[in-house]
Formats: C-alpha cells, sequence, structure tokens
C-alpha cells in the first residue's frame, strides 16, 4: 500500500465529517427523544455477538449481510450486527423477562458486507422501535403512527407507506400444497414482478385452477384502498387466514388513513419484503429521491422462541443516513462564541456559565484571532469596563 493508498476507505464506507455528522446525530437524537415521549426504553447493544444468537430467525440474507470472526477467547464464531432485531428480541426475552408489553427503542450503527444498493452505505446509522406483548393490531396501527411522526420529525414532506401482510402468500401456497423449494421459486418470481414468468410457473406447477388463478391475481393486486375491495373478490376462494389478513390490512388503513390523512396508503399483496421472519402485516416508508425504503418493519412473532420466551412482536427501523441525505440543510447548527486567550479568571467564570448555558465557546489560544478559528463564530466575548460580554461580529 503506497502512501496515498492509506486514505482510501473500502467501498461503501465513509468517514462522516462535522457538518453532516451533526445533522445526522441531531436526527438521531430527536428519533430518540420522540420515542422517549411515546414510552420506548432505549436500549444499546452489543456491536457484536456471537451468531448463534445474532443470526437467529432472520433467514439467510442477513446471514450473507454479516460481517464474520472467531472470538480468540472462546474460539466461537461471531458477527458484527448487521440487523439489531435480533438483538432487541434477545434483551426483550433472555435479560427483561416481562410479562405485559414491553417497549424498547434502539439507535447505532450497523455493518453490511455489501451494499443495499447501488448508492447505499455499508456502515448505515439506523433508528427503530420494537413492541413485545401485544398480538393484537393495535400494536400495528401504534408502530405505524410512530413511523409516520418519525418521518415527520426527519423533514420529510411527503409521508408515503406501503401495506402488505405476509399471511396472504404464506396461506395460498399452504393450500396449494407447495414444497418448500416451490414456495422459494414462486416467491422470487413475484418479487421480480415478471407476469410472464410468474403465469407460466404456475401453468406448470399449479394444477387447480382456482388455486392457480388466485396465485395469477397477487401481482395486480397492488395500488390503492381499492386493492383491498378487488382482493376480497380476487382471493374468495383463499383459507380463512387470507380474510383476516385483509380485514387487518382494513383496520391498520381505517386507523392510519383517521391519524394521518396526509398520508399516502399504497397496498402491495405480493410484497414479501421480510418474508423469513414476518408473521403478519410488513410496511416500508419511501421517500422522493431515494429508489430503496427509508424505513421498514412488520410483525415477527416467532423472533423471540430460540431464546425461551416466544412473545407477540412488531416495529420499524428508519434508515437515518439515507434520510439525511433527502433532508440535508434542514438543521442548522448554532453560532459560537470566540473567546480571545486571556489569563483572565472573570473570562473563564462568563465562559463557564455561557456554556451552561447552552451557548458554543471556543478559546482562542494565544496570537490567535475569531478568523483562525475553524468554527461558526457569529459573535465574541470581550471585556468591556471590566464586565465581559457577549458581541455581534
Amino acid at each position: 500500500m503506497t502512501y496515498a493508498d492509506r486514505w482510501l476507505l473500502p467501498d461503501g464506507v465513509e468517514d462522516i465529517l462535522p457538518e453532516k455528522a451533526y445533522r445526522v446525530e441531531s436526527l438521531r437524537r430527536r428519533l430518540v427523544d420522540l420515542y422517549s415521549r411515546w414510552g420506548y426504553e432505549l436500549v444499546i447493544p452489543p456491536l457484536m455477538e456471537f451468531t448463534d444468537s445474532l443470526l437467529i430467525g432472520l433467514g439467510r440474507d442477513i446471514d450473507l449481510m454479516t460481517f464474520k470472526m472467531t472470538d480468540q477467547l472462546s474460539g466461537r464464531t461471531m458477527g458484527i450486527r448487521a440487523d439489531m432485531t435480533p438483538q432487541i428480541a434477545r434483551i426483550d426475552a433472555h435479560s427483561m423477562k416481562r410479562s405485559g408489553p414491553s417497549r424498547l427503542c434502539y439507535a447505532g450503527h450497523v455493518l453490511h458486507t455489501k451494499s443495499k444498493s447501488p448508492l447505499a452505505t455499508r456502515s448505515p446509522i439506523q433508528a427503530g422501535v420494537e413492541l413485545y406483548g401485544e398480538p393484537g393490531s393495535d400494536a400495528d396501527i401504534e408502530v405505524i403512527s410512530l413511523l409516520l411522526v418519525s418521518l415527520q420529525e426527519s423533514g420529510l414532506q411527503q409521508l408515503n407507506i406501503d401495506l402488505g401482510h405476509v399471511d396472504i402468500y404464506r396461506s395460498l401456497a399452504a393450500a396449494a400444497e407447495l414444497s418448500d423449494g416451490q414456495e422459494c421459486e414462486l416467491f422470487d418470481l413475484l418479487q421480480s414482478k415478471a407476469i410472464t414468468d410468474i403465469n407460466q410457473w404456475i401453468d406448470a406447477n399449479i394444477a387447480d385452477a382456482d388455486m392457480a388463478a388466485m396465485f395469477k391475481a397477487l401481482p395486480g393486486l397492488a395500488g390503492n384502498r381499492q386493492v383491498l375491495v378487488q382482493a376480497r373478490k380476487a382471493l374468495a376462494k383463499a383459507p380463512a387466514a387470507v380474510t383476516t389478513a385483509l380485514d387487518t390490512l382494513e383496520t391498520i388503513a381505517d386507523a392510519v388513513a383517521m391519524r394521518f390523512p396526509q398520508a399516502n396508503l399504497y397496498f402491495d399483496l405480493s410484497e414479501l419484503r421480510g418474508y423469513n421472519y414476518h408473521t403478519g402485516v410488513v410496511f416500508a416508508a419511501f421517500a422522493p429521491g431515494y429508489g430503496d425504503a427509508v424505513a421498514n418493519g412488520g410483525r415477527y412473532d416467532h423472533v423471540g422462541e430460540v431464546f425461551g420466551n416466544a412473545r407477540s412482536a412488531t416495529g420499524f427501523v428508519v434508515d437515518i443516513t439515507a434520510i439525511d441525505g433527502l433532508v440535508k440543510g434542514a438543521v442548522k447548527q448554532q453560532g459560537a462564541i470566540f473567546a480571545p486567550a486571556t489569563d483572565d479568571p472573570g473570562q473563564w467564570a462568563k465562559i463557564n456559565r455561557l456554556r451552561a448555558d447552552g451557548e458554543i465557546v471556543v478559546s482562542g489560544f494565544k496570537g490567535q484571532g475569531v478568523a483562525d478559528v475553524n468554527a461558526d463564530c457569529d459573535r465574541q466575548l470581550v471585556c468591556d469596563a471590566g464586565q465581559y460580554q457577549v458581541k455581534s461580529l
């Protein structure tokens, strides 16, 4: 490696310099404070832990996204977290062991072996909430409402939410008696939205005409609230669990529309984001100018089983790094006060009072003027008739 190469960082990894760092940290604090006001307690899981618990229940995708290493103390394999959801589930199930509803929130870095999209960072900063112990749709309504408030707090002007329910596809697959391999093949095709390929696969693998028609209808069941009406007709011969899932989506949509009439609700009944571990409603938030979701979440009632405490669970995660790229400049850092170098204890006392009041005070070194300081100083501390005062520059 040459001298110049030592400055290089891995692809998809970046330093966060002062201006952006201020915005990102400001947003992180505002979100954590918001979650606290809703009754969510902050937890800070470790950056790495044994893969035996870190990779449980979230499927192969998270496994591939996780950096792994050998613990030199135990010889066991550890991973650097690529998702905090299993960590929070472990904390709820094992460390807190509550019987009633539990509201937890978190914020911090995760690390990915590869970027989720071409322009995404491999070390995003995320914030999120998890609500445990409440199986009803009221819990889903709460976390979706909190997600929409999070987007508002972040400065996003448009509230765009996609809603789906994994039980629709899962119930149809079970009724059609698809093998695990067939279920995965059709799943991949549905995510690609390749209608011709989907229909060809269905014709070749599903003999029952009614079942084939319902599978073929799934990709077209995407759009506004009218989709739920269409789905009840197209899936009329589906198992009862499908009707229950549609009822749940309607209940959630009614509540969200009442609370956030400005929000754009989009339904996609073939959207199976997180299918490997979600057990009910799934949702994602999108913003103009960004090709991927800025937040996503859903219900995952079985993740806690591996920790000995199966609990109903629903939650979401917000990509703070992505949102900052969309709303940068919305947060303006306060100006600073420049204090020229002096040995006067009176100045030191005044500086301490100003800092205690929340002011930024930058102390100069001997021979330095305000122009020599790399800070946004718009005022200066001056001694006037023996009294220190702050004056505009």
